[in-house]
């Protein structure tokens, strides 16, 4: 596995519950800032490998970046279940729930 990967990877399992990272934070984080849909692909490929909280990472407006209606649905029950609240747009306010670690 290549360190951006394992960076990601590393990131998306140190997210706590009841908190969010944007797709393009965690790019940055990990060390390539314009890598946001690396992030999607890596999240895509490895969620049930790594056991990750896919579910805690959102868009960069604070919406649930899923389209399929399902799948979205259930991320924003997984949020709720964690005391994430939405606004009446579906959106998550990232100046509350957003988690900034120092680094990584």
């Amino acid at each position: 596995m290549e360190s951006f990967t394992e960076r990601v990877i590393t990131i998306i399992q140190h997210i706590p519950a009841g908190k969010v990272m944007t797709y393009g934070q965690i790019g940055q984080l990990a060390g390539s800032p314009r890598g946001a849909r690396q992030v999607v692909r890596i999240l895509h490929s490895s969620s049930e490998k790594y056991n990750l909280p896919w579910h805690r990472v959102i868009n960069a407006k604070g919406e649930i970046g899923i389209k399929a209606e399902g799948a979205a649905s259930h991320q924003k029950w997984m949020l709720e279940s964690e005391g994430v609240t939405f606004t009446d747009r579906d959106t998550i306010d990232l100046e509350v729930y957003r988690y900034q670690p120092e680094s990584f």
